[in-house]
């Protein structure tokens, strides 16, 4: 059974940095590659960053470009999320993704197979 589990978030100000980590086990990790999505209160889930399986290769939404990466670490079966100039509007649930498609640039939710549960991000202007 593939588990993801996100951890990481919090409470900031404006300005301030974070980082998100999601820890996957009971799948080989680096057979996927991984995205992050977020979902603020009565908005529908976006898509905000994907990695691809060997970590290579990275893509993220024009809402977080230039101040969120996403990285992995298939040692740890692990990948991360590192967010600076945090702004009031990306307060929202962040989530992490699992997608085995052979594609790996996936920005719609409805292609990954598997999620966690979310970590909140408030940021507090």
């Amino acid at each position: 059974q593939v588990q993801l589990v996100e951890s990481g978030g919090g409470l900031v100000q404006a300005g301030a940095s974070l980082r998100l980590s999601c820890a996957v086990s009971g799948a080989t990790f680096s057979r996927y590659a991984m995205g992050w999505f977020r979902q603020a209160p009565g908005k529908e889930r976006e898509f905000v960053a994907a990695i691809s399986r060997g970590g290579i290769n990275t893509y993220c939404a024009n809402s977080v470009k230039g101040r969120f990466t996403i990285s992995r670490d298939n040692a740890k079966n692990t990948v991360y999320l590192q967010m600076s100039s945090l702004k009031p509007e990306d307060t929202a649930v962040y989530y992490c993704a699992a997608q085995s498609r052979s594609t790996w640039n996936q920005t719609r939710a409805s292609d990954y197979d598997y999620w966690g549960q979310g970590t909140q991000v408030t940021v507090s202007s």
